[in-house]
């Protein structure tokens, strides 16, 4: 499904500080003829396909460079615990959030090192970008869609290294990228960040997209969870360990007050889907066309030697 090629390590390989692109809307032609681009959707469509039909509760080999990548994760989640939010006049945007983000800026390439095998320690520059783009934007305080897809991008960058491999497909979702939820989440809520881009009620969710993408994926063929029955708490809350896309739902729901048609039409459309396999389809389209195919999101995606701006070899 996926052509990620082992990168060839050798002393002419040169991996470089990832760069912005697109700066202008005609640009984005560039984006989608890129090899960036047809490498991250193969990624995204690689890991839909590994956790189809799978709980999160389910067994699956986790390597040691997961572990090193939860260990990472971990770090940033104790250095929220270590700085507080302050006290300020606006409700939005702590400022405490960009003592954090200093944080992360000066150790990213550090903490990447700790990931990487021997052979790819050089890739470390170039993939810590990615990782300093995963956690939101310092200067707006605000998280959203594109930095998601930055994170995703990280995840991809690792295997083209070959620091992950084929067999880390479901610990990248159920673990990592999970794990990832979970501090993204602690970031929201501690300094009070604002949705990127948010189409308000009409975007999906104020701050995700991939965990409905693969969470949708686990649900195919469900014997007895119907789409419509996500609106439910008491399906969410029972059932909201084993799929991450309830998982999601049960946030929403702790986050937002009023009816759930109201706070989430998208999703409230989508509980109306017949079968989780369309709910699925649905999602990937509305991804490239609402995230993907979005100035506003791609302008600030960043190209280097791993995800290349250079238009995909016919």
């Amino acid at each position: 499904i996926i052509n990620v090629e082992r990168y060839p390590l050798h002393p002419t390989f040169s991996f470089v500080v990832p760069k912005k692109e697109i700066s202008m809307v005609p640009d984005m032609g560039k984006w989608r003829r890129s090899q960036a681009y047809a490498d991250y959707m193969g990624f995204i469509l690689t890991l839909n396909e590994g956790v189809k039909r799978k709980k999160l509760t389910c067994e699956y080999k986790v390597s040691e460079t997961v572990e090193k990548l939860l260990d990472l994760l971990g770090t940033l989640d104790r250095w929220i615990d270590e700085t507080p939010p302050v006290d300020q006049p606006s409700r939005f945007g702590n400022k405490a959030y960009r003592t954090w983000y200093s944080k992360l800026d000066q150790e990213a390439e550090a903490l990447v090192a700790t990931v990487l095998p021997e052979s790819s320690a050089p890739a470390a520059q170039e993939i810590a970008v990615y990782l300093k783009e995963a956690v939101g934007n310092a200067t707006r305080i605000d998280y959203g869609t594109g930095h998601e897809a930055a994170f995703a991008a990280f995840l991809c960058c690792l295997c083209k290294v070959g620091a992950l491999r084929v067999d880390d497909q479901m610990a990248m979702v159920f673990r990592v990228f999970n794990r990832y939820l979970e501090v993204m989440r602690k970031l929201q809520k501690t300094y009070r960040m604002e949705p990127a881009g948010s189409q308000g009620v009409w975007g999906l969710d104020d701050f995700q997209f991939l965990p409905f993408i693969w969470g949708s994926a686990q649900l195919v063929d469900h014997p007895t969870l119907e789409p419509r029955h996500f609106i439910e708490d008491k399906v969410v809350n029972e059932h909201y360990p084993d799929y991450m896309f309830l998982e999601c739902i049960k946030f929403i729901n702790e986050m937002k007050t009023g009816p759930f048609a109201e706070h989430s039409n998208q999703l409230w459309n989508i509980s109306a889907v017949p079968n989780w396999a369309k709910v699925n389809q649905g999602l990937i389209r509305m991804y490239k066309a609402e995230c993907l195919e979005k100035f506003p999101v791609i302008q600030h995606f960043k190209f280097g030697s791993l995800l290349s701006v250079q238009p995909v070899k016919p």
